[in-house]
């Protein structure tokens, strides 16, 4: 597995291959069923050319069998036609089938992923993959693979056909090959890489104007409109420079082909007319010959023709299977002893920096521990790092020095399912899934009851709005428009129902009002009595309600304790709380 330069991971060449021969073998009936009938539409298919020959030698030498060679001849051209529907039927529905599990093992690839390496990647590149990328092996699959197994069953049983009827005539059939060799050859050392850099340029001018779509209020409050036109511009000259190369290639490789093409019927005419003038084979050989090498021509054609698609599709393939984590990982994760457990809680953080650019960290040596059922507020200046801080805990980021440990227990070390069971991140960014309302609150814990469901609603204040809408009301894309709040409120009610040992909440009521705000954290500060919190805020009565308050400036904890220890220090929180005490009375 290898790292796009341009976001998520892009699959090695030798990962696809060993991919597409596992999908071969998990349908190994459909792709036997499937090549026998090619193989018999194209055995079908020789017995024109030579019924042909044969017919072209009995008139030449006098004998009327026109009638019942014609009708033999209609009767094969019918029996091919029937006999490639039907297997291109049967392709296509395997295709189709094999397409289906594709899309569903790149889903959950991404929702495999670490949450940190989606952000990282940014969302250009995760929609070109779900769209372009996807769109681009459909094609591959649906028509590509087809009509290359087609070509491919075509070429071996009329080369056969060739070979059968006289070796000699089959030697000028091959004339075309060496310069179809080479120049395939050529083609396929550079074309991989140049699509994956085409793919890539769309990726990149996808991020950049979801960026400017995203923050369209801020680009225009900060008058950013011509950065964010030049950004464009360049996104857009870096994907026609990588068009124009895959261009490039196609400019070579096709027009080579097509000249490779005139060889071998032109060979064939010439050689099989000379070893006719002496004698050496009949007028119904070489006038089958010639046949079958112009019979040639069309899924050689067709071959080269997809495989400049397959090419496209294989790094299609790429980008998606590169969403796959990596097997070690999994392994390790299905390795995890059973037993292990973190129900206690806790952290330990020893050491800890990181960084999201390369010498440019934003957490500093952070040295920090959290008693299991402990509440710590997290409080702080915009920037000084507290989200980071908070994500690192949640294991969404790993340090760049130091350890993170919860229930002793590394966090790097936690299987993925195992860890966002046992610690949940809250953040002030939440997503309503298309569904009712109880779908909603369920996602944490499927098997829940209504009164369960009631319970989470009651203990985050929004029973009252659930209950008049009905826990069967339809929201999310094409149903009932929920406000932020409502939302808030809504992710709230899922992590009372996944009920983690461990709580991260990061700004999680910012959207309420602070009134409503500060009864909603009392009330689950009852629910969640015994389970560790770290709540990160600015307003600081969560601060205040809290065990132990950290507080941080530039990537530091500069102060721990208790609020009234704090207060009475007369430190940075004590400067915060007169600060907002005041604004708040």
């Amino acid at each position: 597995m290898s790292a796009s330069s341009a976001g998520l991971p892009v699959a090695s060449l030798r990962e696809v291959r060993r991919h597409a021969r596992r999908l071969a073998l998990r349908h190994r009936r459909e792709v036997a069923g499937a090549v026998a009938l090619h193989a018999l539409g194209a055995a079908s298919g020789l017995a024109g050319p030579w019924l042909l020959g044969r017919l072209v030698e009995d008139v030449n030498d006098g004998v009327d069998h026109v009638t019942r060679m014609t009708l033999l001849i209609c009767l094969f051209v019918v029996l091919q036609a029937a006999l490639t529907a039907l297997a291109m039927f049967v392709s296509a529905r395997l295709g189709e089938k094999v397409l289906a599990q594709l899309r569903e093992e790149f889903v959950d690839g991404v929702l495999a992923l670490p949450i940190g390496t989606v952000e990282e990647a940014g969302s250009g590149d995760l929609i070109t993959r779900t769209t372009r990328d996807v769109d681009l092996l459909a094609r591959a699959v649906r028509y590509a693979i087809p009509d290359t197994l087609i070509s491919s069953v075509t070429i071996v049983l009329t080369l056969g056909g060739l070979v059968l009827l006289g070796p000699l005539l089959a030697l000028p059939a091959l004339v075309g090959v060496p310069v179809l060799w080479v120049a395939s050859r050529w083609y396929r050392r550079r074309a991989r890489t140049a699509y994956l850099r085409e793919n890539a340029s769309y990726s990149q001018l996808a991020e950049g104007l979801a960026e400017t779509v995203d923050g369209a209020r801020t680009v225009e409050a900060l008058r950013l409109g011509d950065r964010r036109f030049e950004r464009v511009n360049r996104d857009i000259a870096a994907s026609y420079a990588a068009e124009r190369a895959t261009l490039r290639l196609r400019t070579v490789y096709l027009p080579t082909i097509d000249v490779a093409f005139v060889l071998p019927v032109f060979a064939t005419l010439v050689i099989g007319g000379l070893l006719y003038l002496d004698g050496m084979v009949s007028l119904a050989a070489v006038t089958a010959a010639t046949l079958y090498t112009q019979q040639l021509l069309v899924p050689v054609d067709t071959l080269l023709f997809w495989l400049n698609e397959l090419q496209i599709g294989g790094a299609a393939m790429a980008r998606l299977r590169g969403v796959r984590r990596d097997l070690a990982v999994v392994e390790r994760e299905r390795a995890a002893p059973a037993t292990e457990s973190v129900d206690a809680g806790g952290f330990e953080v020893r050491g800890v920096s990181h960084a999201y650019r390369p010498g440019h960290d934003v957490l500093h040596d952070v040295d920090l521990t959290i008693a299991p059922g402990e509440r710590l507020a997290v409080v702080g200046p915009s920037g000084a790092g507290k989200s980071t801080l908070g994500k690192l805990l949640a294991g969404i980021h790993q340090p760049r020095t130091g350890t993170i440990t919860v229930g002793g227990v590394p966090v790097s070390e936690l299987p993925l399912d195992r860890l966002r069971t046992e610690v949940a991140l809250v953040t002030q960014e939440h997503h309503v899934f298309r569904g009712t309302l109880r779908d909603n609150v369920v996602l944490g814990r499927p098997s829940a009851d209504d009164a369960a469901v009631e319970a989470a609603l009651r203990a985050v204040d929004a029973w009252d709005w659930a209950s008049a809408a009905g826990l069967s009301a339809a929201v999310g894309s094409g149903g009932a428009e929920l406000s932020p709040a409502q939302a808030q409120q809504l992710a709230l009610a899922r992590l009372v129902l996944a009920d983690p040992h461990t709580l991260i909440l990061d700004e999680a009521t910012s959207l309420l009002d602070p009134s409503a705000a500060r009864h909603l954290e009392r009330s689950l500060a009852a629910v969640l009595a015994g389970r560790t919190v770290v709540a990160i805020a600015h307003r600081l009565h969560t601060a205040h309600d809290a065990d132990r308050i950290a507080v941080m400036e530039s990537g530091r904890i500069v102060e721990l304790g208790s609020h009234d220890e704090l207060v009475a220090a007369g430190g940075a929180y004590a400067e915060l709380w007169r600060s907002w005490h005041g604004g708040a009375g």
